[in-house]
């Protein structure tokens, strides 16, 4: 059995496809399915159940996918230990964070971050605060921005790092841009232009919706920053957004307060359980004295 059967063999439960799996690591299928079957040879059991259209783990796959991931983790913490003894000269900080988090601050950072050590690469996943609890989870990223509250995990460790109020976005002259303040619940019937399943953003929206008369009009759906806003400036409806998102906009966008308001907390975090390499420490130091 060897690591390349096994990194293999956990892509393809993670994406539940064949295909999937071999775009994701730029191999052939057929060298996929080939080893696959070889190793299903070597262990003389059924990893996945093929009868269906998406493919499925048997209850022998899924043993052994806890035991290959942490045989797979093991691996990886053992190259970033050996690429520490060479110091900083090479060094990869995997983050995933929210659009609204990643547009603001973060090209800022980075670049700054970068003056300083040139020699370590930033890779980012830009997702909503659940999925990116879900990537540290599945060990797809090093280190988590995102919304803290009651989905953390126990074995995420996590460092405060901002505060800041979520406010009513919407477009000069709308009739609400006037008020200083606005209840979820008067926004509802409004068209929406909100962020995809799985951002905090949209979670409001339907906690705020669990006893009104009618569902949250949600005219359009993505999750791009800059596409919602531009939607929202040309009067095509209202969002919510952190405040600093427009803060230095022009004024086509307006914030207004929400009532009762809403902050949000935004932190990092990472696996107790998983080595944070040396890179990933220095950029967390440097993270926090930034902000």
């Amino acid at each position: 059995m060897d690591f390349k059967k096994l990194q293999y063999f956990v892509e393809i439960a993670n994406s539940g496809s064949f295909t999937k799996a071999a775009e994701k690591l730029l191999v052939a299928q057929p060298a996929i399915s080939k080893s696959i079957h070889k190793l299903e040879e070597e262990l003389h059991l059924t990893l996945f159940d093929r009868s269906e259209k998406a493919v499925a783990l048997t209850p022998e796959g899924r043993a052994l996918l806890i035991h290959a991931r942490a045989i797979l983790s093991r691996v990886e913490e053992a190259r970033k230990e050996m690429e520490e003894l060479r110091g900083l000269e090479k060094g990869e900080i995997r983050i995933g964070l929210p659009s609204m988090f990643g547009s603001y601050y973060f090209p800022q950072i980075i670049k700054e971050f970068k003056k300083k050590y040139p020699a370590l690469t930033i890779s980012v996943v830009e997702a909503g605060t659940l999925e990116v609890q879900k990537l540290l989870d599945r060990k797809e990223v090093d280190i988590g921005i995102s919304v803290l509250g009651d989905h953390q995990q126990e074995h995420h460790e996590v460092i405060p790092l901002l505060r800041e109020e979520m406010v009513v976005c919407l477009p000069a002259g709308h009739p609400l841009a006037e008020r200083s303040s606005l209840r979820l619940q008067e926004i509802l019937s409004e068209p929406l232009v909100l962020f995809k399943e799985g951002y905090l953003q949209r979670e409001l929206i339907m906690e705020a919706s669990r006893y009104a008369a009618s569902p949250p009009n949600i005219t359009f759906s993505t999750n791009q920053l800059s596409l919602i806003k531009s939607l929202v400036s040309e009067g095509f409806g209202i969002t919510l957004f952190l405040r600093m998102v427009i803060k230095h906009d022009d004024q086509s966008l307006v914030p207004v307060s929400l009532d009762p308001p809403v902050y949000l907390h935004l932190g990092a975090s990472w696996n107790k359980d998983t080595y944070l390499s040396k890179a990933c420490q220095t950029f967390m130091n440097f993270l926090k004295q930034w902000l």
